[in-house]
C-alpha cells in the first residue's frame, strides 16, 4: 500500500494532524511518542513523593493545562502535545488520552477513574488495516462535565456543557449540553 501516499507531500504527522490516513509507525510520530511514555511515566514516579516538582513535567508533557487543573498518574498518552486542559478541571487516576488528533477538555471538567478518550480510529478496509493506515478524529470536553469512572468517549464527539456521563458508559455521538448519558452506547437519560 505505498502508492497510498502517491503524490501527496505531507508527512505522516502532517497527515495524522488533519485527520488524514496516516501511518503511525513513522520515525517522527515514534520519537514523539517514546518522548511521551517516557515524561508520563516520569511524572508518575515524581508524583509519589512531591506533587510540585512533578507539575513541570506534565507542563512539557501536555499541550496546555490551567495552572488549577490536576491530573492523578498514571496518565496515558499517545504525543500529549494535543491536549488542553481547562481551569478547575480534575482528573483521577488512570486517564487514557489517546491524543492522535487534539483533545479538548474545559474548565471545571471532572473525570473519574480509568477514563478512556480515544481519538484514533482504523478504516473497516481489512487491506488498508493491514497496511497500518489509521486515522484520527478530535474530542471536546466542553465545560463543567462529568465523566464516571470508566467511561469511554469514541473519536470525533463533543460532551455539551454541564452533562454528566454514567460510569461506565460508551459515548459513541455527541451528547449535548445539561444532560444525563449513560450506557453503552450511551443515550440521554435526563435533562439538568
Amino acid at each position: 500500500m505505498t502508492d497510498f501516499f502517491a503524490g501527496d507531500p505531507r508527512s505522516n504527522r502532517e497527515r495524522m494532524l488533519a485527520g488524514d490516513l496516516y501511518i503511525a509507525d513513522d520515525p517522527e510520530l515514534e520519537a514523539a511518542s517514546r518522548r511521551a511514555i517516557a515524561l508520563a511515566h516520569r511524572y508518575g514516579e515524581v508524583y509519589a513523593t512531591d506533587q510540585d516538582a512533578a507539575r513541570p513535567l506534565l507542563e512539557d508533557l501536555l499541550g496546555s493545562i490551567a495552572p488549577d487543573a490536576h491530573i492523578r498518574p498514571p496518565l496515558y498518552v499517545d504525543y500529549g502535545t494535543y491536549i488542553t486542559v481547562g481551569s478547575g478541571t480534575f482528573a483521577n487516576y488512570g486517564l487514557t488520552a489517546l491524543d492522535v488528533a487534539r483533545i479538548t477538555i474545559g474548565d471545571d471538567v471532572q473525570i473519574g477513574p480509568n477514563v478512556q478518550l480515544l481519538t484514533p480510529t482504523h478504516p473497516l478496509d481489512p487491506e488498508r488495516r493491514r497496511a497500518k493506515l489509521e486515522s484520527a478524529e478530535p474530542i471536546v470536553i466542553e465545560d463543567n462535565v462529568w465523566l464516571g469512572g470508566g467511561a469511554i468517549v469514541l473519536a470525533g464527539v463533543t460532551i455539551g456543557a454541564d452533562s454528566v456521563i454514567g460510569a461506565g458508559s460508551v459515548v459513541t455521538k455527541d451528547i449535548p449540553p445539561n444532560v444525563v448519558a449513560v450506557g453503552s452506547p450511551a443515550r440521554v437519560v435526563r435533562s439538568l
